[in-house]
């Protein structure tokens, strides 16, 4: 906020979810108002949009929207908690097109620009058409993500979006502005994605209307994250797992006392989870702000019990190819496993036949 203000900007956007629930704590809602009312203070002239998110809108209509709350700081202050709505500015010559997080079912928006005004901006919080990665999922998504081209950005001086978490360009004058935190749903994403668009992380964007020209201010977090090097232990001893992981807490950069830390365990089976030095794990977890070990079991092995021809598998045949994907530790030999858990078998069937073959005929016609 102090960043903000000493940028003296004529209108700041903030376009949804400026908390993570609909309830949020007393202590959050005192410092939103403090620090948004100090915004007012210093700079009488600016004037705040703000708009709800799917985390700010109650789902029951009955429910009023604690973003209300900051309509009491003054006249200059505007809230569009539930349903879009547009107006003017009363200290700028601006229109604004105000869209908050919808319900799913809402019908259709337009978007049309004020041409009475100078400025016409757009703040709406949703999924916009190219939103998401194609690789990426994304939780309470809308039945139909907004199209690109009924926004019309070029109809706009300016359209700021919120609701993705990572800084993002959708056309030269249409940003998402992304998150001021690392949040849920995945954090962890977010920071791979930052680091392939070359994005800095977290931040606000500052936006001149005449000019046109955008820019991304980078912030510092409260929280650190740090997302080790993952590990690949099949094959691994439970010592030489321990050994990996210290060789990533030791390699971490700056560290992991007081930050947010996880490491990816893969294909670990349970046993050797529960063979790790625990008393290591505590110490590391006391170090950290909170460390987060992500031991991930192998793939389950799926038998196929209808072999090529069409016929049923053998149990002679499920048991061989159980043994032959079956994780085990390195320094067992897997064709020797093989060939030993054929031979139980074989000798398992030996001593069944000699058990019940005399009595076979007796109780052919009986049940077994």
């Amino acid at each position: 906020m102090q960043r903000v203000i000493a940028l003296r900007p004529d209108v700041v956007l903030i376009v949804g979810d400026v908390f993570h629930s609909v309830r949020p704590m007393n202590a959050a809602i005192i410092e939103a108002f403090v620090q948004l009312q100090t915004l007012r203070l210093a700079l009488p002239e600016t004037e705040v949009v703000i708009v709800a998110g799917n985390h700010d809108r109650p789902r029951a209509t009955e429910t009023g929207s604690i973003l209300e709350l900051f309509r009491r700081i003054d006249d200059y202050v505007y809230v569009v908690a539930a349903g879009h709505n547009e107006f003017p500015l009363k200290l700028h010559d601006v229109w604004v097109r105000v869209v908050p997080d919808l319900p799913a079912g809402a019908p259709p928006l337009d978007f049309e620009p004020n041409p009475r005004h100078a400025y016409n901006i757009v703040a709406l919080h949703g999924e916009v058409e190219g939103m998401l990665p194609p690789n990426l999922a994304y939780p309470d998504r809308p039945t139909r993500p907004i199209p690109i081209d009924v926004i019309g950005a070029e109809r706009w001086n300016y359209v700021a979006l919120g609701h993705y978490h990572v800084h993002k360009k959708m056309a030269p004058n249409m940003y998402y502005c992304g998150s001021l935190e690392y949040l849920p749903p995945n954090m962890w994403s977010e920071m791979h994605e930052e680091r392939a668009t070359g994005v800095p992380g977290k931040g606000f964007i500052e936006y001149d209307l005449d000019a046109g020209t955008h820019r991304f201010h980078p912030i510092a977090g409260a929280r650190r994250l740090a997302d080790l090097a993952p590990i690949n232990a099949r094959g691994l001893t439970a010592a030489d797992v321990d050994a990996a992981i210290r060789e990533r807490i030791a390699s971490c950069e700056g560290g992991i006392d007081d930050r947010v830390v996880r490491l990816v365990l893969r294909e670990i089976p349970r046993h050797v989870v529960r063979e790790l030095d625990h008393r290591a794990l505590r110490e590391y977890k006391r170090r950290a702000l909170h460390f987060h070990l992500d031991a991930r079991k192998p793939d389950s092995v799926r038998l196929t019990l209808t072999p090529a021809g069409g016929r049923r598998a053998t149990l002679r045949e499920m048991v061989e190819t159980y043994l032959s994907r079956r994780p085990i530790d390195a320094d067992v030999d897997r064709a020797a496993l093989v060939t030993l858990g054929l031979e139980y078998l074989d000798a398992a069937d030996a001593a069944s036949e000699q058990a019940v073959g005399p009595v076979a005929g007796a109780v052919a016609d009986g049940p077994r």
